[in-house]
C-alpha cells in the first residue's frame, strides 16, 4: 500500500543520499518533496508538519552539514522519523493471569471477525491455547462466520443463545475458563463511532469482560477516516492498541503513518493477505526500511523459518553446503516460498530488490506450472536429472499439460539455482535468476 509514498521518497532522497556535503538549498528542497509525498498519501496535515519539522530541524544541524556522507546521514534521520511516527518499536500484548481476554473493536466491515480469527491463529502458533467468542449479535451471520473460521484453524468457538451481547460474552468467557483456555478473543458488533447507544453496549461488554488488551481493528483503506474513527474509539473505549486490515491494498497509507502521532496508541499487528496465516507484527522501523526501499530481510527471515520445519531446515543447509540441489529439493524449495506469501511480496523485502520489480510481472502460475511439471517426473528422474533426455522431456511436457520448452527452461533453471546454492554455501549472495521468480519483463 506504500508503493507511490515509497517511490516518491526514494526518488527525493536518491540524489541527497549521495550526497557528501549539503546545504540550506538542498535540504529545504528535499523537506518540500517530503511533505508532498506525505500529504498525497494522505497523512494527517498536522502530523506532516510536525515530522518536516522536526527532520528539517535535525538535518540543518551543525554535526550533519559539516559532516562527510551528510546525505546518507539525513536519509537515515527520514529512517528513524518515519519508524518513531510508527511507533518507538513493536508493542506486544500484555499477558497475566490466565485467562487474558482481548476485546476486538472497529466499524463495520473494517474486518474484526476475520481479524478475530487470524489472531487466535497466530497466539495458537506462539504456544498460547486461545478461543473465539462471539458476541456480534448485530450483523446477520456473523457467528456462523466466526465458527466456519473457527473450525478452519481448529479452534473453538463459544456462542450463546441470547440476544444480549454481554451476556453472550461473559458466559463465552466462562466456558472458555472452564475449558482451561489461557486466551480469549471476543468478537464483538461492529458500530458507528457516532452512535452512542452502540458505544454504550461496548462500554458495557469490555466492563463485563474486563479485558487485558483492547484493540481497534482499523480498515487502511478508509485513509483520515480510520483516524477519525481511532479517537472517537479512544474517548470512548480507551483501546490499547490498532490493527490493521487490508495493508496489502492500495489504500496511500496515510492511516498508517498517521494513527500512533494522533492516538498516543501503538499499531500492534497489520493484516497483509485474505488468508488467516497472514497477520504479521507491526514492526515500525522494518516498515519505515520497507518504505524507504531498503528491504526488510529480519521479517523475510522470520517467513522462512516459519515456512519450513526446524528438521528441514538443518538438511536444507547441508545439502546448500554440500552443492546437491536434486528436483525433489527443488520442489521443497517452491513449496517453501509458497507458504511465505506472494511472491512479489517476498522478493520485495530483499535490499534493492524493490525498484527492479517496476516493470516486471511476477506470475504466480508459474510456480503452480513449475510444480506439475516436477511431479511429471519419476522418483528416479526427480533424483538424477541428467537422466531426463529427449523422449522423457516429451512426456514429462504431455504429463504436466506444458510444453517441451518450458520443461526445457526448467531444467536449465535447477542448474543454475545448484550454482547458486553452491555459491551461498561459500557465504556468497547471489543474485535471483528471473527463471526461479516468474519474472518476466512487460511488453
Amino acid at each position: 500500500m506504500f508503493d507511490t509514498l515509497s517511490d516518491r521518497l526514494q526518488l527525493t532522497l536518491g540524489d541527497l543520499g549521495r550526497a557528501k556535503r549539503l546545504d540550506e538549498d538542498a535540504v529545504n528542497k528535499a523537506m518540500r518533496e517530503i511533505r508532498l509525498a506525505l500529504l498525497e498519501a494522505d497523512v494527517n496535515f498536522q502530523v506532516v508538519k510536525d515530522f518536516v519539522a522536526g527532520v528539517k530541524a535535525a538535518a540543518l544541524g551543525e554535526d550533519i552539514l559539516k559532516g562527510l556522507d551528510a546525505g546518507q546521514q539525513v536519509v537515515k534521520l527520514v529512517h528513524d522519523r518515519l519508524a518513531e511516527l510508527m511507533g518507538s518499536g513493536d508493542s506486544k500484548l500484555a499477558f497475566g493471569r490466565p485467562p487474558t481476554v482481548i476485546l476486538m473493536t472497529g466499524l463495520q466491515g473494517s474486518g474484526k471477525t476475520t481479524t478475530s480469527a487470524k489472531l487466535a491463529l497466530h497466539l495458537r502458533r506462539q504456544g498460547k491455547r486461545p478461543g473465539l467468542v462471539a458476541a456480534d449479535l448485530q450483523r446477520p451471520a456473523a457467528i456462523d462466520q466466526l465458527e466456519q473460521l473457527g473450525r478452519q484453524i481448529a479452534i473453538p468457538v463459544y456462542r450463546t443463545d441470547t440476544s444480549d451481547p454481554v451476556r453472550a460474552a461473559a458466559e463465552g468467557l466462562e466456558r472458555a475458563k472452564g475449558d482451561g483456555l489461557d486466551v480469549v478473543i471476543v468478537d464483538t458488533a461492529g458500530r458507528l463511532h457516532v452512535d452512542e447507544a452502540l458505544m454504550d453496549e461496548l462500554a458495557r461488554v469490555r466492563d463485563a469482560v474486563k479485558p487485558l488488551n483492547v484493540l481497534l481493528v482499523l480498515d487502511a483503506m478508509t485513509g483520515q477516516e480510520a483516524v477519525n474513527v481511532a479517537e472517537a474509539f479512544q474517548r470512548r473505549i480507551a483501546f490499547d492498541g490498532v490493527v490493521l486490515t487490508k495493508l496489502d491494498g492500495d489504500a496511500r497509507g496515510g492511516a498508517a503513518l498517521s494513527v500512533k502521532a494522533i492516538t498516543g496508541k501503538p499499531i500492534k499487528f497489520a493484516s497483509v493477505g485474505e488468508k488467516l496465516d497472514q497477520l504479521e507484527v507491526f514492526h515500525p522501523d522494518r516498515m519505515a526500511s520497507r518504505i524507504l526501499g531498503m528491504g526488510d530481510v529480519l521479517t523475510l527471515i522470520e517467513k522462512a523459518e516459519a515456512a519450513v520445519a526446524e528438521d528441514e531446515q538443518a538438511e536444507m543447509e547441508r545439502r546448500m553446503r554440500s552443492g546437491e540441489f536434486t528436483f525433489d529439493d527443488f520442489l521443497k524449495s517452491y513449496r517453501m516460498v509458497r507458504r511465505m506469501g506472494p511472491l512479489k511480496g517476498v522478493l520485495k523485502m530483499l535490499p534493492g530488490v524493490g525498484k527492479q520489480l517496476d516493470g516486471i510481472d511476477v506470475d504466480e502460475g508459474q510456480m503452480a506450472r513449475v510444480e506439475a511439471i516436477v511431479l511429471s517426473m519419476t522418483p528416479q528422474e526427480r533424483r538424477l536429472p541428467h537422466l531426463i533426455n529427449g523422449p522423457r522431456r516429451r512426456r514429462i511436457a504431455a504429463g504436466s499439460g506444458t510444453s517441451i520448452d518450458e520443461v526445457n527452461k526448467l531444467l536449465a533453471a535447477r542448474k543454475q539455482m545448484q550454482k547458486m546454492m553452491k555459491q551461498l554455501g561459500k557465504g556468497k549472495l547471489p543474485a535471483l535468476p528471473p527463471e526461479l521468480s516468474g519474472g518476466r519483463p512487460r511488453r
